[in-house]
């Protein structure tokens, strides 16, 4: 693994998150499927209907062994269960710290508390299943995105394993950050997945004519803008400090 395969996948998964927010803002919020259940009425034990929904889909692909990728992160690690397909022999390039670095927790509360009223319309449908399902989506190509970090951490320290190592024995948070950010490539990143945004999201016609009108966009260009600038890269910036701050133990 390079910075240029890294980099790559970086790219890619842009558009698999474009793509997720596209898919969610065809339906409302459906606020009542992340709402805590009414007095026990509602049949399923968790705090939401979306709480069970991740939970009981997170354990379904634990059989299936995805969380055995070290580039997947779930949101309920807890009691998942053991994978029943054969193990694969994922080539092991992150310090073995890395896997308990998980900022689940803070995807989540952005998701529902800041993004989602940006993509999603007021109101309700009924479509909880689909809105459900269609939440998990993103969830997991945000999260995805975000803790790659740990591998874009891993590839800058074995570039430059003298620079990072002096800050990581020092523990010096704020000089690995400033080493980690790069303005100029983070603005190229948000135009790039604004001008992504706003292509993936144009109503193309049978005769070639696109109609680039704001109204009859899927998705506001501006919110994976900001998506990016204020909770992607940092969030992924934040990964890949605590996954630092751990590479020499």
């Amino acid at each position: 693994m390079d910075l240029e395969s890294v980099r790559d996948s970086l790219i890619r998964q842009e558009d698999t998150i474009i793509f997720s927010l596209i898919e969610r803002a065809k339906f409302p919020i459906n606020s009542w499927a992340n709402a805590p259940p009414q007095n026990g009425v509602d049949g399923f034990p968790a705090p939401s209907f979306l709480h069970f929904f991740v939970r009981e889909a997170e354990a379904l692909h634990a059989k299936a062994g995805r969380y055995e990728n070290p580039e997947e992160n779930p949101f309920f690690p807890d009691d998942l269960p053991s994978s029943m397909v054969p193990s694969h022999d994922y080539k092991q390039v992150l310090h073995p710290a890395g896997s308990s670095i998980n900022v689940n927790k803070s995807i989540w509360d952005i998701y529902f508390n800041k993004l989602l009223p940006l993509v999603a319309a007021e109101g309700d449908d009924g479509n909880y299943g689909l809105t459900a399902a269609s939440d998990l989506a993103c969830l997991q190509a945000i999260s995805r995105r975000i803790h790659y970090g740990k591998f874009v951490a891993e590839v800058k320290f074995k570039d430059a394993p003298d620079e990072y190592g002096s800050a990581i024995r020092n523990k010096d948070s704020e000089g690995l950050m400033k080493m980690l950010t790069f303005e100029a490539v983070e603005e190229m990143v948000k135009k790039r997945v604004e001008k992504k945004a706003m292509v993936f999201g144009q109503e193309v016609s049978l005769n070639d004519e696109v109609n680039k009108t704001k109204a009859n966009r899927k998705i506001d260009p501006s919110v994976v803008n900001r998506l990016y600038e204020e909770w992607v890269m940092p969030l992924t910036k934040q990964v890949e400090v605590e996954y630092l701050l751990r590479r020499l133990d």
